[in-house]
């Protein structure tokens, strides 16, 4: 583990120079990551990191092997070998025994077609299972109902024992590929372009059952994201740019945007003419929420879908150089985002400050009444511009450490930011200023035990 503190805009030796994108200067104010420690273990790449509690986290990876970590200090805590290929999936999940202390597990699946349950206190196997046909390349841990699901050409669902409670193999020949908890014990399944409604129900004579209560075919290209942003609502997103808002109840489309290259142009801003997209420069590759907005990274760039508005109020086309691999939200408006070219950046939605309408025309013209229609066009303008306002999304952090591309991060709160990479390391970003004062504060400390010095509160 090696501790580093950053100097304002400085790269590594090694990276390339950034082109085309926004830069941000030496002096980052609002960015608090100015010290960072380098976890070493992994001998591939780091694709999945998951939080166990408030201060642990594992990482795992194409070397098949799983780390757990101590995110305040950086100490690796144990070392999980057990499967012989990559990692393609990981959940954590806790007990759900009230009356004890919750135990922590994470279950993680690799393309040895197995999937291991550990104890992340002991660092034991709970279960292996080994029946598998193909790759499991999704994992969900279904709370409510005390078990887990794993999908891939088939879709199966566990207790916490991983006894097989029931299987379906009726799905396409592309698999399942992700799936996401809904409510009334819901699964929304994506296999290839389509979608398909599961209800897994417990029946006292009949056991465990997944029914498929409908598929619908409305993405032209494969499914890569999905969302769950409430009880009420989910997102998708597509390899082709499509994105769509579903009712989580009924299933029926609320929303839908594809043409993200020209739906977050300002009214003041000339759009830009694009004869052709690659594919990568529209994939939607990830997706995540709150109550208002839908965060995705698409291409390139970061978008800021508002529900209510059904539009684009915010974006980055050319947010980085290569494409966005993962987005989160952050508190106070903030976004993280993370990319093939290496970096990781911080963006802050900002309300735009909004020119006022040009005013009425007086003068001869007026006076004949000719004035009458762009009164009521401006009229109309200024309404619109009181009521709709306008976003944008701001850089204030460049985070320069990983050598290649950054797979995705994990965000700690006052504890910091995790990230792994394709360069075999994770990174632990950690806010400057809290570190100094708790190691001035361990100083005093000691001094004070040793008699050195009187502390005074």
């Amino acid at each position: 583990m090696l501790r580093w503190l950053l100097g304002g805009g400085r790269e590594p030796q090694g990276l390339a120079e950034k082109s085309s994108v926004q830069t941000i200067g030496e002096e980052q104010i609002q960015n608090p990551y100015t010290e960072l420690l380098v976890l070493k273990g992994h001998q591939d790449i780091v694709r999945f990191l998951v939080q166990i509690d408030d201060c642990r986290f594992a990482s795992a990876g194409d070397d098949g092997i799983i780390f757990l970590w101590n995110a305040q200090t950086g100490e690796k805590i144990i070392e999980l070998h057990g499967h012989t290929h990559k990692i393609t999936a990981i959940a954590p999940f806790s007990s759900s025994d009230a009356s004890e202390d919750k135990n922590h597990f994470i279950l993680t699946a690799s393309a040895d077609r197995t999937v291991i349950v550990w104890d992340c206190t002991s660092g034991k196997q709970v279960q292996k299972v080994s029946c598998f046909h193909s790759t499991v390349k999704c994992l969900t841990v279904l709370q409510r109902l005390d078990v887990w699901l794993s999908g891939g050409s088939d879709l199966c669902v566990w207790n916490r024992k991983l006894d097989l409670l029931c299987k379906t193999s009726h799905l396409t020949d592309a698999g399942v590929s992700a799936l996401v908890e809904l409510p009334k014990n819901c699964v929304a399944a994506a296999v290839g372009k389509e979608l398909s409604e599961l209800i897994a129900s417990n029946d006292v004579s009949e056991g465990w059952n997944v029914l498929e209560v409908k598929r619908l075919v409305d993405h032209q290209d494969n499914i890569l994201s999905l969302v769950n942003v409430n009880d009420l609502t989910f997102v998708t997103g597509s390899h082709v740019g499509e994105l769509i808002v579903w009712d989580a109840l009924d299933w029926t489309k609320q929303a839908s945007e594809c043409n993200f290259w020209d739906s977050c142009v300002h009214p003041d801003v000339q759009p830009e003419i694009k004869l052709s997209q690659s594919p990568n420069e529209t994939s939607i590759q990830h997706l995540t929420s709150d109550e208002e907005c839908v965060f995705a990274a698409i291409g390139k760039g970061i978008y800021v879908y508002n529900l209510q508005m059904k539009r684009v109020i915010a974006c980055q086309r050319t947010a980085h150089d290569s494409s966005v691999l993962h987005i989160e939200k952050l508190p106070n408006r903030q976004l993280i985002s993370c990319s093939e070219d290496g970096s990781v950046r911080i963006w802050e939605l900002r309300e735009k400050q909004q020119l006022p309408a040009e005013p009425v025309p007086t003068g001869f013209f007026n006076m004949w009444g000719f004035g009458r229609s762009n009164k009521q066009t401006n009229q109309a303008a200024k309404k619109m511009q009181e009521s709709t306002p306008m976003y944008f999304l701001e850089l204030v952090g460049d985070l320069i450490g990983h050598s290649s591309a950054v797979q995705m991060f994990l965000y700690f709160g006052e504890l910091g930011l995790a990230t792994c990479s394709a360069d075999h390391l994770i990174i632990l970003w950690k806010d400057g200023e809290r570190e100094s004062r708790l190691r001035s504060l361990t100083l005093f400390e000691k001094l004070a035990q040793n008699g050195d010095v009187q502390l005074k509160f």
